[in-house]
């Protein structure tokens, strides 16, 4: 089998020097794409009118259009495009609220695991809110949800992307589901959602 994340290093290195296109990345990361949006979309409603192909391309003219994409490598790249394909499926959670009858987002109290199964627009923009709240709170502790809930990587796999140990990954991991939750199960209580979340300490999360 021939290896080619050294193909994918290059290419990346020649995009960020201005040389070269997006275009040159397909035949060597679009198999993994799609095997991703295939992933996710299994967990989306029944008639969605996104298909894994869609949220691809959609995905793809994103990237495309990021003219500071900052990947430096395989690993990277997909959790990049990852981002890309949760952006679309939360614009497009926003387009279906609009069209429905005063476009008001009910608040209602949830659960974190309710929120990633992904079946009702609802949902999907109430999960995005919290990962917003989190990312003010804890940057890469947003990175590492992100990574974990919408791209299906394990805590080794986030560990490579975000190059740091699967030890600091698992205590972000752990805040993130803290902060995350509170928040959910906080919005129609009254008592401030995730703003009474408890600080971090410590460069490293600890």
């Amino acid at each position: 089998m021939v290896d080619e994340s050294g193909d994918v290093t290059r290419l990346l290195d020649a995009l960020r020097g201005g040389r070269g296109s997006l275009g040159d990345l397909a035949p060597l990361v679009y198999d993994e794409l799609r095997a991703i949006a295939q992933a996710r979309m299994r967990r989306e409603r029944d008639g969605h009118t996104l298909s894994a192909t869609a949220l691809v391309h959609e995905a793809w003219m994103r990237l495309d259009q990021n003219r500071q994409l900052s990947a430096a490598n395989r690993g990277q790249f997909l959790a990049a495009a990852s981002e890309a394909m949760r952006r679309v499926l939360v614009d497009h959670a926003r387009k279906v609220k609009s069209e429905r009858r005063g476009g008001d987002r009910a608040r209602m109290t949830i659960t974190l695991e309710e929120c990633t199964v992904g079946d009702d627009a609802d949902r999907m923009l109430a999960l995005d809110e919290a990962l917003e709240t989190l990312a003010q709170a804890d940057a890469r502790a947003a990175q590492v949800a992100r990574l974990r809930l919408f791209s299906g990587l394990g805590p080794e796999e986030v560990a490579d992307v975000l190059e740091t140990s699967v030890r600091t990954v698992g205590r972000d991991w752990t805040y993130a589901r803290a902060h995350l939750t509170q928040f959910l199960t906080g919005r129609d209580s009254g008592d401030g959602g995730a703003d009474d979340a408890q600080p971090r300490g410590g460069a490293d999360g600890s």
